[in-house]
């Protein structure tokens, strides 16, 4: 049985072994892809970031907010952001703060927006995940989700989320997007941009990818 020490230390190590070849294989880690999810894919336009504080939570060492230079405060929460300075990510016109989404230090509605692309798998406790977003998140604020739904857990992504995963955020959350695609192949976003949607009435057992925008009332 392997301990959660051990557990956390292996994930830790995939992830940034993980970002490390990227670094190696794109010299820069570029986060031009970053604008069209969170606006278009998710059915939002930019203005809706103007003036808010937004917080994007696994964000990684791409500069995933760059691009919202509308928005009044900008903060990707990573559990191994200091480990990204040396990636590069002390050049990125946004705030880094090195902590896991289970425990966040930030004071109660603190965020207009809460987004999370590609990490809401990645957590280890995805309750208390679920918890701090809709402590940290405003009254009218939005969460904007982005996940890959139904993949067999690996140590870098311990979570399998289903498709009902919105609901796990109500009633504090209430959902106004919604939209469920069919998984790419190399890129599981692919499916999405061709604008295929996922059929559940195939019974294959395979992965998808959700797009959720979440208003806390």
């Amino acid at each position: 049985m392997i301990g959660d020490a051990l557990r956390r230390r292996r994930k830790r190590a995939e992830e940034l072994r993980y970002w490390r070849d990227r670094k190696a294989a794109e010299g820069e880690l570029g986060h031009g892809h970053y604008e069209a999810i969170f606006t278009g894919l998710a059915g939002l336009d930019r203005e809706f970031y103007d003036c808010k504080e937004v917080l994007d939570l696994g964000c990684g060492p791409r500069g995933s907010l760059n691009w919202a230079t509308n928005a009044r405060r900008r903060v990707g929460l990573d559990p191994l952001a200091r480990d990204y300075r040396a990636l590069g990510t002390e050049a990125h016109p946004m705030e880094y703060v090195t902590a896991a989404a289970e425990d966040m230090p930030f004071n109660d509605e603190s965020f207009d927006v809460v987004t999370s692309f590609n990490s809401l798998d990645h957590v280890d406790d995805l309750d208390r995940t679920i918890t701090e977003i809709k402590r940290v998140l405003r009254p009218g604020g939005h969460l904007v989700l982005v996940v890959e739904v139904g993949h067999e857990p690996t140590w870098s992504e311990p979570q399998t989320i289903e498709w009902d995963v919105c609901t796990r955020f109500e009633p504090e959350l209430e959902t106004v997007h919604s939209a469920a695609y069919e998984r790419g192949g190399d890129n599981m976003y692919d499916g999405a941009w061709r604008g295929e949607r996922f059929d559940h009435d195939d019974a294959r057992v395979r992965p998808g990818l959700l797009v959720g925008v979440l208003r806390r009332r």
